[in-house]
């Protein structure tokens, strides 16, 4: 019997929101349909299904079992990008991926032939396992021999198994609990209720009774467990990038000229990625400059599209943006492209009131004027001192805010890249900013004491917040160990 591996990451769409929103990691965590009261939650982590939130909530009822929830839209787009990103990268460990075309984040795997690079299965499946770790995604790989044994283990079992034979696979198959699979939440509470809270209690059942109580869904999860109907594996090739190249019979010297060729080879590319059935998530070019060699630049438009004027305004602004040192004679695109999903039908009234998607257009526009780098987040970070407290990343995605209902409004503190030196007040002392210029700082609120880092050097630091004659509350500390007063921040 041919061995075949699954390798599963539970509630994919989770963990790509949990990428984008590191620091919610700690936190109960949901992924809902609309970021509206009566959005359904449709994937929950560990730590929201302790506190009773499962799938098929509501939203609003989910916040009243666990008032800390975090919880974020992810489109289907990011997730049909994040599985066709996968299924490449899986490739390297073998040619035989299928991703699963019901569950997001599933994917078989053919181990046939692998013994001359792998000396056993386990090193295989390590070494996947490894590389999905390293790229973020906490994941179960199984070898065993069925669809529904290694599916059904890797829900429950977090790296690298390997199952010897047949029967291992049976048993370890039948331990694992109906909450971890896809059932419909209605009837899984109905099975559970009758006591059927694992597979080997399901198989217990006559299939006949399940179908006419509990409907085909229930029906079919038994029928793959008993082992029916058995189906080979079936792998999606790997399709060549879509691209084309237009060679120039004078150099481009213009913006003007060079979008024009640029627009040639646009629209043949995204009728190739239309046929595919995809969306351009990316554009990469390749320019050749006159005498000088090769220039490549990307565009990402804000979400997947086919939109051939916003792609090309992009690629405007990004060539503006630094002007071409020699006419280019040669131009080369390719487009990644992503799986088209049909838009979730959206039968709920209620809408924000921001638009998001115009955001991410706006982003869009100002990553490629500026570079990816113009657009990050602050994101905190373990460190001793305020100013090794966050660190800069790309940010991605742009989320609706969740305020606080009531109370006081939040202040934000604004923190200088640099601490700035202050001038020293008059007097012997010089340690008392209160005896700055008359009525520049009326009232002091602290000290608050940062010290330590005698691994480096030593730090000694009385943080205060001064408020000024003017109004304006001032975030300022006495470095000890230099004797001199610097301003850090503002508060709003």
């Amino acid at each position: 019997m041919d061995r075949l591996a699954c390798a599963s990451i539970p509630a994919f769409p989770l963990q790509l929101l949990l990428r984008r929103r590191p620091e919610w990691a700690t936190h109960p965590l949901a992924v809902v349909a609309e970021e509206a009261p009566q959005g359904l939650i449709l994937w929950a982590n560990e730590t929201a299904r302790r506190r009773g939130v499962r799938p098929g909530l509501r939203y609003a009822a989910a916040l009243s079992l666990a008032t800390d929830l975090r919880a974020g839209v992810v489109p289907p787009a990011e997730i049909a990008g994040g599985i066709a990103a996968l299924a490449e990268r899986l490739r390297r460990f073998t040619p035989d991926v299928e991703p699963s075309s019901e569950e997001p984040g599933v994917f078989w795997l053919g181990v046939a032939g692998l013994h001359r690079l792998y000396p056993s299965p386990d090193r295989w499946a390590r070494a996947v396992a490894a590389d999905l770790e390293r790229e973020g995604f906490r994941a179960g790989v199984v070898v065993g021999f069925t669809r529904f044994g290694t599916y059904a283990v890797s829900r429950i079992r977090r790296g690298p198994v390997v199952l010897e034979d047949p029967g291992r696979e049976r048993a370890a198959a039948r331990q694992v609990p109906l909450d971890r699979l896809p059932l419909d939440p209605d009837v899984r509470d109905a099975l559970e209720m009758l006591g059927v809270r694992t597979v080997g209690a399901l198989l217990r059942l006559p299939a006949g009774g399940l179908l006419d109580r509990f409907g085909p869904g229930v029906h079919r999860l038994h029928r793959l467990a008993a082992g029916e109907p058995w189906a080979p594996l079936q792998p999606h090739p790997a399709e060549d990038p879509v691209g084309g190249r237009l060679a120039l019979d004078e150099p481009a010297t213009t913006l003007t000229h060079l979008l024009f060729c640029t627009k040639r080879l646009l629209h043949p590319l995204l009728a190739a990625l239309e046929i595919r059935g995809e969306l351009l998530a990316e554009l990469a070019l390749r320019l050749r400059l006159d005498g000088t060699g090769w220039r490549e630049e990307r565009v990402r438009p804000a979400a997947p599209t086919r939109d051939a004027r916003q792609v090309l305004d992009l690629v405007r602004l990004r060539l503006e943006a630094e002007a071409l040192p020699a006419g280019v004679i040669e131009i080369e695109a390719t487009a990644r492209g992503v799986r088209a999903m049909g838009e979730q039908l959206e039968l709920l009234t209620e809408r924000p009131q921001r638009d998001l998607a115009a955001a991410h257009r706006a982003l869009a526009r100002i990553r490629a004027e500026f570079g990816d780098e113009a657009v990050v987040r602050a994101r905190l970070t373990d460190g001793h001192l305020p100013e090794a407290r966050f660190a800069w990343e790309p940010l991605e995605q742009v989320a609706l805010p969740h305020p606080r209902e009531g109370g006081p409004r939040p202040l934000v503190r604004r923190i200088l890249t640099a601490p700035a030196p202050l001038p020293p007040p008059p007097g012997p002392t010089q340690g008392d900013p209160l005896e700055w210029p008359p009525g520049s700082i009326t009232r002091l609120h602290g000290p608050y004491v940062i010290s330590g880092e005698w691994w480096r050097q030593r730090t000694e630091r009385d943080y205060y917040f001064a408020e000024t004659g003017g109004g304006e509350l001032l975030w300022v500390y006495y470095d000890r160990g230099r004797r001199r007063w610097h301003l850090h921040g503002q508060v709003e």
